[in-house]
């Protein structure tokens, strides 16, 4: 990343880590062992990104829809969740990486809530890395409930309606004080958003890339940070230093 102006470095990268169950039966495996390693991509993908200069970085872990998948798949990957945690809480620590944790985290299995607010609660005054799991997440449900906040403080008379903007509703989301993604990576070729940060995406730029999660690597990694700087964003205006077709 020595090459990379940090100017052109996205301050907050959001991925869909996607491909791990193809990736496994591409191989004549179980599900699980692509999970497994997945789940071992996870950590050189964040000491890359803390390296390259991304103050924020975010993982879509486990979707609402997720809890759809068969028992032992979804018992696995909380199983691997907590095993993650565990095995880096002291150098998530060591490194000044912050974790956070966004979606229905009350619907995960206690351990899982557990481990998480202890780690939250020992990186919290951390003023590196931002790492947020995104788990039992939707961006649709965040965005009923935040409504639903919305509503209520305005018929507590907290709230006037005219005062409800873009702001408001940014405020009441699950991510709340973070920056709005400048960059999206899906790996394993799909290209949608699967229901993940809607409202926060507006102007997120989106790099798609046949990979698998186990295989996605930190050039990968780099790759995509580097096509991303070659990206002109106008955020709708026009650059007046080029001709207007």
């Amino acid at each position: 990343m020595s090459r990379l102006s940090q100017a052109k470095v996205p301050e907050h990268v959001a991925i869909i880590m996607d491909g791990n169950g193809r990736w496994a039966q591409g191989q004549g495996k179980a599900r699980v062992y692509g999970h497994q390693s997945g789940a071992q991509r996870v950590r050189d993908v964040v000491e890359a990104a803390g390296k390259a200069g991304v103050k924020v970085l975010t993982l879509y872990a486990f979707s609402e829809e997720n809890w759809r998948r068969p028992v032992d798949e979804v018992n696995a990957l909380f199983s691997l969740l907590v095993s993650y945690l565990k095995q880096e809480i002291d150098q998530l620590h060591e490194n000044k990486v912050r974790l956070r944790s966004i979606g229905f985290t009350d619907k995960l299995p206690d351990d899982c809530q557990e481990w998480l607010k202890l780690v939250e609660a020992k990186t919290r005054d951390n003023d590196g890395l931002q790492l947020v799991l995104a788990l039992s997440y939707s961006g649709r449900s965040d965005l009923v409930r935040a409504m639903q906040k919305i509503a209520a403080a305005v018929q507590e008379g907290r709230l006037q309606p005219d005062a409800i903007g873009e702001q408001v509703i940014s405020e009441n989301l699950s991510t709340q004080g973070l920056p709005e993604p400048d960059l999206l990576i899906r790996t394993s070729g799909e290209q949608r958003l699967s229901n993940f940060l809607l409202w926060e995406m507006a102007y997120t730029e989106f790099y798609f890339t046949k990979v698998h999660w186990p295989e996605f690597s930190r050039e990968h990694l780099t790759e995509a940070l580097r096509e991303y700087a070659d990206r002109d964003r106008r955020f709708g205006a026009v650059r007046m230093d080029k001709p207007v077709c």
